[in-house]
């Protein structure tokens, strides 16, 4: 049985990321090896079984030779300079080769019109068509869609090698580790003729040898896909459960009243530069308790057998005094907003706020401005941490107290922070939203700066639940 033909061809190196190309200079009338020039092998066997290295010859800077049959293709042994070999080329992800070249080498008749700038190979039993700049490539009368279009470079025209492939009858295998392209080309089975029969016996047929299947082509290494960032947007509500509070209404009294916080938070980018919006609400419900009720009569001064007594309140002024209050249920108000913007954690912000505490006992409204630091939800984990703290260093009200005839500016440095875990429940509302639920502890703390009373602190535990989109 004859030896089967085996054509090799090497391509590239690709160098640096996204497409590159090497090539070598080939004219339209290239027609492979000339006779005169000896051809060069990339292995031989020799008789104790070792593999003779490969001898490239000395191709330019950046360029990679093309091989055929073990053999440097040329494109005209005329114009070879400096060993210059011809190349193949990278465009797209694709290997392109010179068609006329690698189309005769094989056998193939090449025209080329250039009116049209539509090539024509013919071989018996394959006719390929291709036209320069069109994502198509027409086999036996068949169109077939080519990912990158043939075209002329350097004077040649160059297409992918899957049109050898599947024009010719090769196939291509990728050799990663020595990033090497093979293309094999198995001439026709030529069958062994049946042994001679005795003269009285018949002759026995042989059936013919069909040639091995082709290697399944390796799967492409998929390319990585830069993660995309995610801006998230939630509504929560959470209760407070009985929060503790100390002020001059309570030495650390707590109740279970309407004790509640809530939250809306936005992100969004600007010039990819990550900002959030947020408003944070809170109120803080707790019982101011008298023992004299009924008994001595609301604003009466502290003294003799009530001095001390729980319903004594300190008052407002440069001159603070105390004041004897009746029992009743007390609520602390806070509204805040909050504008960020992102530093290089996730879903973290540096952010400045204003915030207007008020209450239901005649004290003045507080105001003022702050900055902190906020780290919110993260939706895209099952479980995720956030919290805050932002810090005012002046949150001031005026009252004006008719005894003396002065108003005077009740002044805090105040503080408020909030601490959690939140967890995404294993259902969604629709493809880009879903509920969560959440717990942790929230707080605030005031301290005297000008003409208040006493110091604030109240905080407690918190559970609530909320929605992300």
């Amino acid at each position: 049985m004859k030896r089967l033909s085996l054509a090799v061809v090497a391509a590239l190196a690709a160098v640096g990321i996204g497409s590159s190309s090497v090539s070598a200079s080939e004219l339209h009338t290239g027609q492979g090896n000339a006779a005169h020039l000896p051809p060069v092998q990339i292995a031989q066997s020799n008789t104790t079984g070792s593999m003779t290295a490969a001898d490239f010859g000395n191709p330019p800077s950046g360029e990679v030779p093309l091989l055929f049959n073990d053999h440097h293709v040329y494109s005209k042994p005329d114009t070879l300079r400096q060993g210059r070999v011809l190349a193949a080329l990278v465009r797209g992800g694709e290997i392109l080769v010179p068609l006329r070249s690698m189309f005769e080498q094989m056998g193939a008749t090449v025209a080329y019109d250039p009116a049209t700038r539509t090539a024509d190979v013919s071989k018996p039993g394959s006719d390929v068509k291709v036209t320069v700049g069109k994502p198509a490539v027409i086999i036996n009368g068949e169109t077939r869609p080519l990912d990158v279009p043939p075209m002329i470079y350097k004077g040649s025209v160059v297409v992918p090698v899957r049109v050898i492939s599947e024009g010719m009858g090769a196939y291509v295998q990728w050799v990663p580790d020595r990033r090497v392209v093979v293309v094999r080309y198995v001439s026709a089975p030529v069958p062994t003729p049946p042994p001679t029969a005795p003269p009285t016996a018949p002759p026995t047929p042989v059936p013919p040898r069909l040639p091995p299947p082709p290697p399944p082509t390796p799967t492409p290494t998929p390319t990585p896909v830069a993660a995309q960032k995610i801006y998230d947007h939630f509504i929560v509500g959470d209760y407070i459960f009985s929060p503790t509070v100390y002020n001059e209404f309570s030495p650390g009294n707590h109740n279970e009243g309407p004790s509640y916080a809530g939250r809306a938070g936005f992100e969004f980018p600007i010039m990819n530069i990550p900002f959030m919006i947020e408003f944070d609400a809170r109120q803080f419900a707790y019982q101011h308790v008298g023992d004299y009720d009924g008994i001595v009569p609301r604003g009466t001064p502290c003294a003799g057998p009530i001095a001390g007594d729980r319903g004594c309140v300190t008052t407002i002024g440069n001159l603070p005094s105390s004041l004897y209050v009746p029992s009743f249920d007390a609520e602390d108000k806070e509204l805040s907003g909050r504008v960020g913007i992102g530093i290089p954690l996730s879903h973290t912000y540096i952010a400045g706020a204003y915030l207007e505490r008020t209450n239901n006992y005649g004290s003045p409204t507080l105001r003022g401005a702050g900055a902190g630091i906020e780290k919110l939800p993260n939706f895209e984990s099952t479980i995720s941490f956030f919290g805050s703290f932002y810090y005012f260093p002046q949150v001031q009200g005026g009252i004006y107290d008719p005894s003396t005839g002065v108003t005077y500016d009740e002044q805090y440095r105040f503080e408020q922070y909030e601490a959690g875990l939140n967890v995404n429940v294993p259902f969604s509302l629709f493809k880009t939203a879903g509920v969560f639920v959440e717990g942790g502890y929230i707080g605030d703390t005031g301290i005297n700066k000008q003409f208040a009373p006493t110091n604030i602190r109240e905080g407690g535990a918190f559970a609530g639940i909320g929605i992300h989109f």
